[in-house]
């Protein structure tokens, strides 16, 4: 398939980018490679990516609509994956207008193109803050989520507003997922489990917030990648299909994916702790504003739907990151690195 992925320097796209890739498909990947962390991770990434010589690869802000639509043209997309977003609920507190032009603007550039191309699919990453103040657990796609609680999450549950809209009005089948606490290999630098492992490292205390008293639902990369891929070729038919998250009137449907069990930061940085070989020293902290305390997946539909359950332990996807994370910056067992070792600051 001819497959157009937004966010092929990040985290989740490049790992879903190469995932296809391998699987034979030709992938034109678009990226805007934003310095909100470190843009040598992201380039890596890429690199790694130009292996496959069915790989096009173009670095542009999805604001930019000529240019969306330039990559469109040229690519002629049967299935389009929009992973390229402004993350981080934090970060949002400080630079509120970068989640309005990514998330919004540079989505909305994406669907108009999807309109006017008219993809077999198309799949769009949202997340599991979109369930903001709800409290019923675990969260259903069939609940409600009009009360975000960051300004991110805010943004993602209008950009599946969006997507609904123009599934509804020129019958785009349209899958967005919600993704629960993604983490493993080439993982964002600003999630915890990078910047634990690399405070433990530095024999520098981590920030704990609520004193530890929070849970999520950690969802191994290669467990969300197996997941997407089997997505693909279930795009929603008609709209009032069975599922739980599909619309009543439109093609159209949210599905939850993650692990389907909450694990509490302590025992998070437990895990973290056992892979290390070592203790960290912990500065505890109340709530941050626009965290939510738990968070869990049903992940039924998923399931119905493509017979896969995200089921990787966390120690085990723990180790898997601690062991790309001392490959990468050349860090031996029991030794903290320093800025030459990793050849750029964390």
């Amino acid at each position: 398939m001819r497959i157009l992925v937004t966010g092929t320097a990040g985290f989740i796209g490049y790992h879903i980018a190469r995932r296809l890739l391998a699987d034979g498909h030709k992938v034109t990947g678009i990226d805007g490679m934003t310095p909100y962390y470190d843009v040598t991770l992201k380039r890596q990434r890429h690199t790694m990516l130009r292996a496959f010589d069915t790989f096009a690869c173009n670095e542009f802000m999805l604001e930019d609509a000529q240019a969306v639509g330039d990559a469109f043209a040229r690519c002629r997309p049967e299935l389009v994956i929009h992973l390229a977003a402004q993350a981080g609920v934090r970060y949002s507190l400080e630079n509120p207008g970068a989640y309005i032009n990514a998330n919004l603007v540079g989505t909305y550039n994406v669907l108009e193109q999807v309109r006017q191309h008219a993809p077999d699919h198309l799949m769009m990453a949202s997340t599991s803050s979109v369930y903001g103040a709800n409290r019923d657990l675990p969260f259903v796609e069939s609940q409600r989520c009009d009360h975000p609680l960051s300004l991110y999450a805010a943004t993602k549950k209008a950009a599946e507003e969006l997507a609904h809209s123009y599934s509804y009005l020129w019958k785009i089948p349209v899958t967005a997922f919600r993704f629960f606490t993604v983490y493993g290999p080439w993982g964002r630098p600003d999630m915890a489990l990078f910047r634990f492992t690399d405070s433990m490292l530095h024999d520098r205390p981590i920030d704990v917030y609520n004193n530890g008293d929070m849970a999520r639902d950690f969802t191994y990369i290669d467990d969300l990648v197996e997941a997407v891929r089997l997505l693909c070729t279930k795009p929603p038919c008609k709209a009032g299909e069975s599922d739980p998250g599909a619309s009543p009137v439109a093609p159209y449907r949210v599905i939850n994916i993650g692990n389907g069990q909450p694990v509490s930061l302590l025992a998070f940085i437990a895990a973290i702790e056992k892979a290390l070989g070592r203790t960290a020293i912990r500065n505890n902290l109340p709530m941050q504003p626009g965290d939510m305390p738990r968070t869990w997946a049903d992940c039924s539909a998923l399931q119905a739907l493509t017979g896969f359950a995200p089921a990787t332990p966390v120690q085990a996807g723990v180790d898997e990151f601690v062991a790309w994370y001392r490959d990468y910056y050349r860090v031996p067992a029991a030794t903290a690195p320093t800025e030459q070792d990793c050849g750029h600051a964390l």
